[in-house]
């Protein structure tokens, strides 16, 4: 008798055991799809992050090139106008060019000096 009324409860506690151990794999079992809903969630909005920021990197490369190409026009317009001033000034001044040239000469020899 005391065989049955043991083996009775532990059928009980073994069926409570054995329900609570269905529920806790059946919500383990939920958290991985929900995991792996939020990982394929998580994986698309940064594909389209990453694909964003390299649109935003080319047009700003793009635009960076473009402001390059224009500073670099100007210099060379600013070079070319000043080497034709230059020129000018040289077939207008001969002497005064050639005065400024060995003034010149002579600060750098006597800086060179010391």
């Amino acid at each position: 008798m005391t065989y049955s009324l043991f083996h009775s409860g532990r059928s009980r506690r073994n069926g409570t055991f054995h329900n609570l151990e269905s529920g806790i794999e059946e919500q383990i079992e939920a958290l991985r799809d929900e995991l792996a809903e939020l990982t394929r969630l998580v994986g698309k909005n940064s594909r389209h992050q990453s694909e964003k920021i390299r649109s935003q990197a080319t047009a700003g490369f793009e635009d960076l090139l473009g402001r390059s190409e224009d500073l670099l026009r100007e210099l060379q317009h600013g070079y070319e106008r000043g080497a034709t001033e230059m020129r000018e000034t040289v077939r207008k001044h001969p002497l005064a060019t050639i005065g400024a040239a060995a003034a010149f000469g002579l600060a750098i020899a006597f800086l060179a000096r010391r």
